[in-house]
C-alpha cells in the first residue's frame, strides 16, 4: 500500500511522483496510441491518405458506455479491496480478544502453555498471509508453532485452516485441564469461529475473480475507443491531436489498470493491502498483552510502499 505524508501532496508530487502511480504500467499503451495519432496526423497533412476524420457522435456514445463500464468495474474492485481490509481488521480485533480471554479465563495454566496458545494465534496470522499470497510460510510458522504442529500445517493444502483446527483442539484441551466453566470455553470458541470466518472471507475474495468475459470486453472496448480518438479529434485539433489522445488514453487505460491491480487485494503490488504490516501489528499487540519486553517495532514504508 502506498503511504505518503499527509502534507506531501504538493503539485510536484502530484505531477511527477512515480511510486504508486499507474504510469509505469500503462505507458506502453499510451505511447502507441500517441504514435498512432502522430502517424494519422502526418498522413493527413501530407495527403498520403484522406477522409481520416470521423464524426464525434460514435465516440461520444462509446465513451459514455465505457465510462459506465469502468465505473462499475472499479467499484467492484474497490469493494473487494475494502472487504479484504475489513476482514483483516476483524482479524486484529479477534486476535486481541482471544489473547485477553486466554489470559483472563485460564489463569491456572502455566505461563508457557498460555504463551503457546497465543503464539498459535500469531502463527495462524502468518499462515493466512502466506496462504493468500502464495509465499513460503515455513520460516514464520517455525518461529511461532511447535515443530509437530508446523509440520502438519506445512503438509496441508490449507495451512491456516489446519493451524486453526489444531488451535481449537489446544484451547479445548487446556480449558479442560484448567477446569473452567463451559460458558467461558464457548466464549473462546466464538472467537475461534470469527477467525474461521475471516479465513473463509479471504478465500472467497482470492478464489473468485471478476468474470473474465467482462474483463475481456472492457479491455477491448478501451483499446477500440483509444484507437478511434485520433480519427475524431484530427479535424478540430490538428497537430495537437497526439497530446489530447495521450491525456485521454492515460485516463481510460489508467482506470482499467487500477481496477485490475486492486481486484486481488492480497497480492504484492504497491496498491494492495499491507499484510506484512498488519501481521506485525497483531504480533506486537499479542506479545505486549503477554508482558514481553523484546517486541519488534511496527513496519515502516520503504520508498513509500508498506507491504
Amino acid at each position: 500500500m502506498i503511504v505518503r505524508p499527509h502534507k506531501a501532496h504538493s503539485v510536484t508530487t502530484l505531477l511527477f511522483a512515480m511510486k504508486g502511480s499507474i504510469v509505469p504500467i500503462i505507458w506502453p499503451r499510451v505511447l502507441y496510441t500517441m504514435l498512432l495519432s502522430v502517424a494519422i496526423v502526418v498522413a493527413d497533412r501530407n495527403g498520403v491518405a484522406t477522409h481520416f476524420q470521423l464524426n464525434a457522435a460514435p465516440l461520444t456514445l462509446l465513451g459514455l458506455t465505457l465510462a459506465i463500464f469502468l465505473g462499475f468495474r472499479n467499484t467492484v474492485a474497490y469493494q473487494r479491496w475494502w472487504e479484504g481490509r475489513t476482514l483483516w481488521g476483524e482479524l486484529v480485533i479477534t486476535a486481541r480478544n482471544l489473547t485477553r480471554q486466554t489470559l483472563s479465563f485460564l489463569p491456572a495454566l502455566p505461563e508457557a502453555q498460555r504463551r503457546q496458545l497465543v503464539y498459535g494465534v500469531i502463527g495462524f496470522t502468518h499462515a493466512l498471509r502466506h496462504y493468500l499470497r502464495g509465499t513460503d510460510a515455513e520460516p514464520d510458522l517455525r518461529s511461532w508453532l511447535p515443530a509437530e504442529v508446523c509440520a502438519k500445517a506445512l503438509a496441508s493444502p490449507n495451512p491456516p485452516n489446519k493451524v486453526l483446527g489444531m488451535l481449537g483442539e489446544a484451547y479445548a484441551k487446556r480449558a479442560r485441564e484448567a477446569g473452567i466453566d463451559s460458558m467461558l470455553l464457548v466464549e473462546m470458541d466464538r472467537e475461534l469461529n470469527r477467525l474461521s470466518n475471516v479465513l473463509g472471507g479471504c478465500e472467497r475474495i482470492k478464489n473468485t475473480p471478476i468474470p473474465f468475459a467482462y474483463i475481456l470486453l472492457l479491455h477491448r472496448t478501451v483499446h477500440v475507443y483509444c484507437f478511434m480518438l485520433p480519427f475524431c479529434l484530427i479535424g478540430p485539433l490538428g497537430w495537437v491531436t497526439p497530446l489530447a489522445v495521450g491525456i485521454i488514453a492515460y485516463t481510460f487505460f489508467g482506470l482499467d489498470a487500477i481496477g485490475e491491480q486492486i481486484e486481488d487485494p492480497f497480492d504484492l503490488l504497491p496498491n494492495d493491502l499491507p499484510l506484512d504490516a498488519m501481521s506485525r501489528t497483531i504480533e506486537i499487540n499479542l506479545r505486549s498483552l503477554l508482558g514481553e519486553s523484546e517486541i519488534p517495532p511496527p513496519l515502516e514504508p520503504s520508498n513509500f510502499v508498506l507491504t
